[in-house]
């Protein structure tokens, strides 16, 4: 609705019109579809990431005219903000006491809302599986994200943690107001996702604060995580491979799972700095008011 009234704003006044996809929009049926190619009616349409450029060109090729330039600007974070130089000792501290983390635990962190297509009872699953097959309980998990107002579903994962015998390996967070703390407080990032995200921030931030990552083989995020380098790819509806990944990252001396960290922040910092994002904008943005 924003960008149909920005459409015919700008067709009125004569002005550019430029869009950004930020995700898959909906396409289930011939009104949506049209509905939703107002995104592609602008004189400049940009992609998050290579997946979402694909993606309009496979559903929304049909509405596409020569004259308007599609391209990718991947997304960006702020590196100064999520920076593990920048965290505060004493907020640390704060923040392990609120969420009682156990120090000689490997912690597990899942940020994202509460909503089936993140993944979380995958992530349930692929623990269970951690203790069952690979006898490994050396873990603390930590769910993180509001169910907004989702309560049959967290109850659903209330009652998986409960037959599982779980309780007292994940907790669930409703929020954190600083994100960094969060991932410092981590050892291992996972991103299990069954839908594809359109960049995935949960990849790319754990990347800049030196976290491992693993994530699923969908999406945005096979674009911005180096495989076997900066994290892992597993299959999406694989809660087997998840658990197999991480008991392997359990089972890793922490030398190699800095290295890997540092190697995400190089990733990160090479081509998903803020910034850069702004500053492709802006020269796109100059290019489109001097034609």
């Amino acid at each position: 609705a924003p960008a149909w009234s920005c459409y015919w704003s700008t067709f009125l006044t004569r002005r550019k019109f430029v869009t950004t996809f930020h995700g898959t929009y909906s396409i289930k049926n011939k009104f949506k579809k049209f509905y939703n190619s107002v995104m592609v009616k602008s004189k400049l349409i940009i992609a998050g990431s290579n997946f979402i450029f694909n993606h309009i060109n496979d559903n929304y090729g049909g509405y596409l005219k020569e004259k308007n330039k599609l391209l990718v600007i991947f997304r960006g974070i702020n590196l100064n903000y999520y920076n593990p130089k920048q965290i505060s000792d004493i907020k640390l501290l704060q923040l392990k006491k609120e969420w009682q983390v156990e120090e000689e635990k490997f912690k597990l962190l899942l940020p994202g809302r509460l909503t089936n297509w993140k993944g979380q009872i995958n992530f349930i699953e692929a623990l269970n599986i951690l203790i069952e097959d690979y006898k490994n309980d050396n873990f603390q998990a930590f769910i993180l994200g509001s169910d907004q107002g989702r309560n049959v579903y967290k109850k659903k994962l209330q009652s998986l943690i409960d037959r599982y015998n779980l309780g007292k390996k994940i907790k669930f967070i409703e929020q954190c107001k600083e994100m960094p703390l969060a991932y410092a407080i981590s050892d291992l990032v996972i991103s299990s996702s069954i839908k594809p995200e359109a960049f995935g921030r949960v990849s790319v931030e754990a990347q800049a604060m030196q976290k491992p990552i693993i994530a699923t083989n969908l999406g945005g995020s096979k674009e911005t995580i180096v495989n076997n380098k900066t994290g892992i790819l597993y299959k999406f509806d694989d809660p087997r491979e998840l658990a197999k990944n991480i008991n392997s990252f359990m089972e890793t001396d922490k030398l190699a799972l800095n290295i890997m960290g540092v190697e995400g922040r190089k990733n990160v910092m090479k081509k998903f700095d803020v910034d850069k994002m702004c500053q492709s904008t802006f020269n796109e943005y100059k290019k489109l008011l001097n034609l």
